[in-house]
C-alpha cells in the first residue's frame, strides 16, 4: 500500500471537477505531503498530470486497479510552487471571425467523447493526454487555436504547445461551456 497524508475521493465527477477538487484539496495540505486523488474519468491521467506540472507540484504516479485510477501528487514547496497561467486568450464571441482566416487551426482537446458528441465544425480531436505525442504533426507556424470545455486543459494544451516551440497559441475561453455557435455531433445521438 501507498502511504498518503490524505486522500480525495473524485470518482464519478468528469473535467474540471477532479481538478477543481484536487486544487482545493491542496490548499489545505503542508509543503511536501502527498495527496491520492482516486477517479473513474480516463481523462483525469493526462488532466492531473498537466496541472500539476503547471501548479509546481509533483504529480509522482498513478496505479489503475479495476475502472479507479489512484493519482499520486506531492504538494510543493513555498520555493517550487508557482501555478502558470497561459497568458494569450480569445473569446468564444471572437473565435468564429479567427476561425475564417487562413492558416489556422482549431484543436479540441477533450476526451474522444465529449468531442463526438458537440464539437465546432472542423474542429480536430486532440485529446489533452495525446496533445505532445501529436504536436510533431502540426505546423508551427499556424495560427492554433486550442479549445476544451472551460478554458482549464486548453489552457494547459497552450503551454505545452508553447513549450515545444509553437509561437501562435491562442487558449479559448470559456470553451465549449459557453459556445452558442454551429456544433456538430457525430454519435447520431443527441446530448
Amino acid at each position: 500500500m501507498i502511504q498518503t497524508d490524505r486522500m480525495l475521493d473524485a470518482k464519478g465527477l468528469a473535467c474540471p471537477m477532479p481538478i477543481v477538487r484536487t486544487r482545493k484539496a491542496m490548499k489545505d495540505m503542508l509543503e511536501g505531503q502527498v495527496l491520492e486523488v482516486q477517479s473513474t474519468d480516463p481523462g483525469t491521467v493526462a488532466d492531473l498530470q498537466a496541472w500539476a506540472k503547471s501548479a509546481g507540484h509533483h504529480y509522482v504516479g498513478n496505479v489503475q486497479e479495476a475502472d479507479v485510477w489512484h493519482h499520486y501528487v506531492r504538494k510543493a514547496d513555498n520555493g517550487e510552487l508557482q501555478e502558470k497561467k497561459y497568458p494569450v486568450t480569445i473569446m468564444n464571441e471572437q473565435l468564429a471571425d479567427k476561425l475564417r482566416e487562413p492558416n489556422t487551426v482549431l484543436l479540441d482537446v477533450r476526451e474522444p467523447t465529449e468531442y463526438a458528441f458537440s464539437h465546432i465544425p472542423g474542429a480536430l480531436s486532440v485529446p489533452l493526454g495525446q496533445l505532445e505525442e501529436k504536436a510533431a504533426y502540426f505546423d508551427k507556424n499556424q495560427n492554433i487555436f486550442v479549445i476544451c470545455r472551460t478554458g482549464n486543459r486548453s489552457d494547459m494544451a497552450c503551454q505545452t504547445l508553447s513549450e515545444a516551440g509553437f509561437e501562435f497559441v491562442t487558449n479559448v475561453v470559456p470553451g465549449m461551456s459557453g459556445w452558442n455557435g454551429d456544433t456538430e455531433n457525430t454519435t447520431g445521438g443527441t446530448k
